[in-house]
């Protein structure tokens, strides 16, 4: 496999870490999994399955023990330059306002603060925040304080979005609202995305493919499925249409098993 055609390609990755007792643990086994370009790509699993251990791998934070990351046909070493990473907790400075925050990237690199605020300003109008650029994170909201962090890494135009979880902490709402402005936002240039995510219907809504893993340890992809809904999307609409409630038929029946397979493994392993 040459990747060349992808955005990111894993190919047969391992990474294992050393356990407290001196024993080997491997997180996840011979893994392979590609992001095309501009494509939505989201992967599920059961908890503790290595999700966050690829999309650490694909950012450059974790060399695999075996396989290699492969970041449009060129093996990766060290940190991957060309993606932005949305963790699931924000890490705005609580010292600089929404407006510095989204334009901290530039400034460190090397953009003069007049030209990377006023870039700064234009991505706070997209994702609705104009009006809250002095603002600092204790005085936004929680969807308030996710949407700065969105800006403040589609600011640097990153090809390759990983994103983790980045919504779980939201209630029902805000959540659907972050969703259909992460959609909205996307479906302007189209960047390629790796979305890890516990929520089935939030990964079928957003993706073009969904990949499942499975149970840990050593987990590894065992599935995937097309998401053949039409785009643009409304992440709520979208959720009551037959087509949707067919993937996720299909999807959980696959996912269900693993799940099971890991409250297994953690009722033995207790």
């Amino acid at each position: 496999m040459s990747g060349a055609a992808d955005a990111l390609r894993l190919e047969r990755v391992t990474c294992a870490f050393a356990g407290r007792d001196g024993t080997r643990y491997e997180a996840v086994r011979d893994a392979s999994l590609a992001v095309g370009e501009h494509e939505f790509v989201s992967v599920v699993g059961p908890t503790g399955c290595g999700k966050t251990t690829l999309l650490n791998a694909a950012a450059g934070l974790l060399a695999p023990t075996q396989g290699r990351v492969l970041v449009r046909g060129e093996a990766l070493e060290g940190i991957n330059r060309s993606a932005g990473y949305l963790f699931q907790a924000d890490a705005l400075m609580p010292w600089k306002t929404a407006l510095d925050n989204v334009a901290i990237g530039l400034v460190l690199r090397s953009v003069p603060v007049t030209q990377a605020r006023e870039q700064a300003r234009e991505w706070l109008a997209r994702v609705g925040l104009r009006a809250f650029a002095d603002r600092y994170p204790h005085e936004l909201s929680g969807g308030m304080r996710k949407r700065v962090a969105l800006a403040q890494t589609l600011i640097l135009d990153p090809k390759l979005l990983l994103m983790d979880e980045p919504f779980s902490a939201l209630d029902v709402q805000t959540r659907s609202l972050m969703e259909n402005e992460l959609l909205a936002l996307w479906q302007r240039d189209r960047k390629s995305v790796l979305f890890v995510t516990h929520d089935l219907e939030e990964a079928i809504a957003l993706s073009d493919r969904v990949i499942v893993l499975s149970a840990g340890p050593g987990s590894r992809p065992v599935a995937e499925f097309a998401i053949e809904l039409e785009r643009p999307r409304d992440v709520a609409e979208v959720r009551l249409a037959p087509e949707f409630l067919d993937v996720h038929r299909r999807i959980w029946a696959c996912l269900r098993e693993e799940v099971t397979r890991a409250h297994a493994i953690s009722v033995v392993g207790a």
